[in-house]
């Protein structure tokens, strides 16, 4: 590594040079560790409704040793379980904070592996500096790892007339090209650089694919539990624009939005619940669970069908229970009863009664409450994931999937195999005792030892290789990796629910 670019100051000090300037990190056994590294400008005033700009150049030497501001958001709870090692302390305030967290291998030589993280929460809310991001698992396994903080939010998800749309996905975008230009000092290969995200962050992944300016920026992309139907129309942000300038006062102008302060936005997304987003063409692909998503004239499981990203690998796959994390904690889900299923599939499904018979006829003796759990998953993550995986094996030969169905056992054994369980077994920190106890997310009892290990390293060998380590998805087969304590391969391992949803079209 040349020493221009990287020089290590003392036994944990390490100095790297970046093209705006020079950054400090720790040095530790497993990792370098660097925080808080800036990849755009502060998104101040009318600049948080615009694209991202390159940010200033610095002459000092940056810190880079402690976590650094985030995304303005309001405090988000999802009722008994405990969420925070997901997303983070909330809003550590400050204007920098477009910026990455970056791991690498101690030395931080060679051309290695680049993995870029973007995190879930809705659209509205999580950081890079939540504790089951922590990086250094892959530094210790040889691979880069970069996490992305983004605009939340009216900032970068409210469709405003005069702003661009998807500023939050933009903000993405703008990483993945400071990546380009900067993980070679790393140690990381610009040439392999693999995109993932989970749940919302999925769902911007997804959109990626399918954003042609993004093409050449990674060779790889994994979706944990997004949807490549996950996009609102025009009409149905519309509403949420309207709705948004009521609730502040003003005319949906950018002008007015950009007088306000970060509060007042904050605090005025949090009244966005409610909005009926139903059109005459369209159901809510988000199920009212959140007034923002990404806005697209067409959704992403469709331009990857016409070609988009043909030329990237991907591995795409959900959790076998996603719905529970909705209902289980917040007391919905034993007193679940037959209108709440019914109403669960009319809220998403044209032909709702024949949807809950399909899910009836395949899971015999399910309860109420896991009938509208698995139609709610399906509209929210599952539609969207068969979606994506069909219309990217269309044109590509590279696509992987799997189904995550290991079971935690918090809250009394009802939480199970729910959305965003799988998080911590991907970045090897299920060991965290943040995560252990009755209302944690994994439960009271320790995950089994090495599935963390084995899926941690199934990331890695994809990111290495493009190939995860089991049969490729294809329109005969599609064969599927079923995780749990034993990993099966499966063909079409839910076909008949995947074709009750294929019926629902959402151009």
């Amino acid at each position: 590594m040349n020493s221009d670019t990287q020089q290590m100051n003392s036994d944990t000090d390490v100095v790297v040079t970046t093209d705006r300037g020079a950054v400090r990190g720790t040095r530790g056994d497993a990792a370098a560790v660097f925080l808080g590294v800036p990849y755009a400008a502060p998104p101040r005033g009318a600049g948080r409704f615009a694209p991202p700009e390159q940010h200033a150049p610095w002459d000092d030497v940056r810190d880079a040793t402690r976590p650094g501001p985030t995304a303005p958001q309001a405090e988000r709870r999802l009722g008994s379980i405990d969420m925070s090692p997901y997303f983070g302390t909330g809003w550590s305030q400050g204007d920098d904070y477009l910026t990455v967290n970056v791991w690498a291998p101690p030395g931080m030589t060679g051309d290695l592996p680049v993995m870029v993280f973007v995190h879930g929460g809705g659209f509205v809310a999580g950081s890079t500096n939540a504790a089951i991001y922590d990086g250094s698992a892959f530094g210790r396994d040889d691979v880069v790892l970069v996490t992305v903080n983004y605009r939340l939010g009216i900032a970068g998800f409210l469709d405003i007339p005069g702003a661009p749309a998807n500023r939050g996905l933009l903000d993405v975008v703008a990483a993945l090209h400071w990546v380009q230009r900067n993980i070679t000092a790393f140690g990381g290969d610009p040439r392999n650089v693999t995109l993932f995200g989970q749940s919302a962050g999925a769902t911007i992944v997804g959109g990626i694919l399918a954003h042609r300016p993004a093409s050449g920026l990674f060779r790889r992309a994994i979706v944990q539990s997004g949807s490549g139907l996950g996009a609102f129309t025009t009409e149905q942000a519309a509403r949420v624009t309207r709705a948004a300038a009521e609730a502040l006062g003003i005319a949906p102008e950018v002008e007015q939005f950009a007088q306000l302060s970060d509060a007042q936005l904050v605090e005025a997304a949090s009244r966005l619940g409610g909005i009926d987003l139903r059109t005459e063409t369209h159901y809510d692909p988000l199920i009212g669970l959140s007034p923002f998503s990404l806005v697209l004239d067409e959704q992403p499981a469709v331009s990857v069908a016409a070609g988009a990203s043909a030329d990237v690998d991907l591995l795409v796959g959900t959790t076998t229970e996603e719905g529970h994390l909705y209902l289980v904690p917040v007391d919905k889900f034993v007193s679940s009863d037959a209108a709440d299923v019914t109403r669960a599939a009319t809220s998403s499904h044209p032909n709702p009664l024949d949807l809950v018979e399909t899910y009836r006829a395949s899971r015999p003796g399910a309860t109420f409450g896991e009938l509208r759990s698995a139609i709610m998953g399906d509209a929210l993550f599952g539609a969207g994931t068969w979606a994506l995986a069909e219309a990217h094996a269309s044109r590509a030969s590279s696509t992987f999937a799997y189904e995550f169905a290991w079971r935690s056992e918090a809250l009394d054994g009802q939480l199970g195999a729910t959305h965003a369980v799988e998080l911590p077994f991907v970045f090897d920190t299920a060991g965290l005792p943040v995560l252990n106890g009755p209302q944690a997310m994994l439960g009271p009892r320790r995950p089994p030892a090495g599935l963390a290990t084995r899926m941690h390293e199934a990331w890695l060998r994809f990111a290495r290789t493009g190939d995860p380590g089991w049969a490729r998805y294809d329109d005969r087969r599609r064969s599927t990796m079923h995780i749990d304590t034993e990993w099966t391969e499966v063909e079409d391992p839910r076909g008949e629910e995947r074709l009750a949803w294929s019926t629902v079209r959402r151009p």
